[in-house]
């Protein structure tokens, strides 16, 4: 059985200005990821590396300008018909901003029992509001007759986030792409908000891609899932999330994970030398550097580093993009064992 959603070598370039100031930005280059079936991938990465645009290009908003995006083995810009509703159908998204999400005129019933007249999945509004009411208990907004006859201005950040995450499933998808569904919540909701994300994917075996900049709530939504790490535009790592937190293979991932607060004296002592980049600052999207585009950044920076892009090759169980991978893995098992 071919993945639920693939992405192969897709790639999206967007244009800025026009005429003499006209430029080109590659938003994503030879992407690779296979999605199946129940599975929860977070996908991580600073403001601009292409996390969001990955997520668009998944659900259809975005058409990729190189590559392909395949909906069960099958280009999605290729679907016609039935097989094009079955995808529309299939792979839904949470936005980031709720509010925006909903619209300010009707009340919530109106907003999610539209998509359900009009895919027949329900016959009349009286089976709507059943059907509704189950899922908003589903999502823990009770009682849910209150919830349905609110606008979007009467309810919490966090109950419009439910909104959405009920609204996603009323069309019973196989997959949700969450794009930041937490970080505009308060910090005690996200916790509920995650636990009721993996509490929906065991219920109704569907499938998350978890987009974040917040390697907490990664780790938490993706325990026994995998993890991406994106910057500028590209993969740079991907492995099984535990063993990718455990041993970052990628220089920028290590400097992301020691970056974060850490309460565990354990880990806080393994990743307490942080690493000392050599700029702080992000690359220009408009010029980028050659070779490794982490490189102007990289404390391991050798001559090949700016010469050549590495590519993703297998290493640790995973992937990763980087040239001197195996030695800085090798050093740092030396460095545990005191050698």
């Amino acid at each position: 059985m071919p993945p639920l959603i693939e992405l192969k070598d897709a790639g999206i370039r967007f244009t800025s200005g026009a005429g003499r100031k006209k430029n080109t930005i590659q938003a994503l280059t030879g992407v690779n990821l296979a999605i199946d079936k129940g599975e929860i991938i977070a996908v991580v990465g600073e403001s601009g590396c292409g996390k969001t645009t990955m997520g668009k290009l998944i659900v259809g908003i975005h058409k990729p300008t190189e590559g392909q995006v395949l909906y069960k083995g099958r280009d999605i810009w290729t679907l016609k018909g039935k097989d094009y509703h079955e995808y529309r159908m299939g792979v839904q998204m949470v936005h980031q901003d709720s509010y925006a999400a909903l619209n300010p005129n009707k009340t919530i019933f109106q907003s999610l029992s539209l998509p359900l007249l009009q895919h027949n999945i329900v016959k009349n509004e009286a089976e709507a509001f059943e059907y509704l009411s189950g899922l908003l208990v589903d999502v823990g907004l009770t009682p849910p007759a209150i919830f349905l006859e609110k606008y979007p201005h009467q309810l919490s950040g966090g109950q419009r986030q439910r909104l959405l995450l009920a609204r996603a499933l009323s069309v019973r998808p196989e997959l949700i792409v969450a794009d930041e569904p937490v970080s505009m919540v308060d910090v005690s909701m996200r916790i509920s908000l995650l636990s009721l994300m993996a509490r929906m994917k065991e219920k109704y075996n569907v499938s998350f891609l978890y987009i974040t900049h917040d390697l907490g709530t990664a780790r938490y939504i993706a325990a026994s899932g995998r993890i991406v790490v994106m910057y500028l535009g590209r993969m740079i790592e991907w492995n099984s999330i535990q063993k990718a937190i455990d041993c970052p293979m990628h220089p920028y991932f290590h400097a992301l994970i020691s970056a974060v607060p850490e309460a565990d004296p354990k880990r806080r002592t393994e990743f307490a030398r942080q690493l000392p980049l050599r700029s702080l600052d992000l690359p220009n999207l408009l010029n980028l550097p050659s070779g490794c585009k982490f490189h102007p950044r990289c404390p391991y920076y050798e001559e090949i580093c700016a010469r050549e892009e590495p590519k993703l090759h297998p290493l640790n169980g995973g992937y990763v993009a980087c040239h001197r991978a195996e030695e800085i893995l090798a050093q740092r098992e030396k460095e545990k064992s005191g050698i």
